[in-house]
C-alpha cells in the first residue's frame, strides 16, 4: 500500500524556527516531524510513501537522502503555490497505482492504530476529543468540582489520518481543503466510514507548547513501547 504524507505547511505559529526550516523539520525528542511520520507508517508495513511538500522542500529532500530514505521508496509531491490539502493529494495522485492509498497530516505524532482502518476505503479515524482546558462542574451557580484536561465525552474530532479510494479523485479541487471541500460531500451520500479511537496518544504540532507536551509524553513509560522506533 502507499501512503501520503502532507508536508507543506508553512508552520508560522512555530516562527522562528520556522523562518529557516520547514514544519517537517521541527524536531520532538531530536527527531523531525518527517521522521516520527515515515516510522510510523513503516511501523504498518508501509513502505511506499509520496511526501507532499512546498515550502523548503529541498531541505526535505536533503534530510531523507542523508538517511537513505529510512529504507522506504519515496517520492516527492511539490508544490510551487500552497495547494490547500485536498489540492496537494489530488497533485499528488498521479503518483499513485493501487486502489486505494493512506494520507497523514505530516505535523501529527500519534500512536493510533493505521491498521483498523485499513479494511474499507474512505474511511478516516476519529479521536475523541480532549478539552485543551481545565473544566468546572456548577450547580444553582456554585462550582463544585475541577477537573484537568478530560475526554469530551462522545465527541468525535479528525485527528488528520485517513484510508481513501483512488476514485476519490474525482472529487478532488485543484486547490482547496479535503476536509471542507470533499469530506462533506462523501458524508452527505452516507459513503464516508470512521474507526474511533479513546484513549490514545495524539498531538497535532502547532506550537511551541506542542513541542514540549508531545516530547515529554512519547517518553512517558506509557507509550515508550511504541515509539521506541
Amino acid at each position: 500500500m502507499q501512503a501520503m504524507i502532507l508536508a507543506g505547511g508553512r508552520g508560522v505559529r512555530l516562527r522562528p524556527i520556522t523562518d529557516s526550516i520547514p514544519k517537517s523539520l521541527i524536531p520532538i525528542n531530536n527527531k523531525p516531524l518527517i521522521e516520527w511520520s515515515i516510522k510510523y507508517l513503516k511501523k504498518f508495513g508501509i513502505n511506499e510513501i509520496i511526501i507532499c511538500s512546498g515550502y523548503r522542500s529541498k531541505q526535505i529532500e536533503t534530510f531523507l537522502n542523508k538517511n537513505k530514505n529510512f529504507k522506504c521508496k519515496i517520492e516527492f509531491s511539490v508544490e510551487k503555490t500552497p495547494l490547500g490539502t485536498g489540492g496537494a493529494i489530488r497533485k499528488a495522485m498521479e503518483k499513485i497505482s493501487d486502489e486505494s492509498f493512506v494520507v497523514i497530516n505530516g505535523d501529527i505524532v500519534t500512536n493510533i492504530n493505521l491498521k483498523n482502518i485499513l479494511s474499507k476505503p474512505n474511511t478516516i479515524a476519529s479521536n475523541e476529543l480532549k478539552t485543551q482546558f481545565g473544566t468546572m462542574e456548577i450547580k444553582n451557580n456554585k462550582i463544585i468540582k475541577f477537573n484537568e484536561k478530560i475526554d469530551v465525552e462522545n465527541v468525535w474530532m479528525n485527528p488528520g489520518i485517513y484510508h481513501l479510494s483512488s476514485e476519490i479523485k474525482e472529487l478532488l479541487p485543484k486547490r482547496g481543503s479535503i476536509e471542507g471541500d470533499v469530506f462533506p460531500k462523501l458524508a452527505k451520500k452516507k459513503c464516508l466510514y470512521t474507526k474511533k479511537f479513546k484513549n490514545v496518544l495524539w498531538h497535532s504540532i502547532d506550537s511551541h507548547k506542542d513541542i514540549e507536551l508531545c516530547s515529554k509524553d512519547i517518553k512517558s513509560k506509557k507509550y515508550y513501547k511504541f515509539f521506541n522506533y
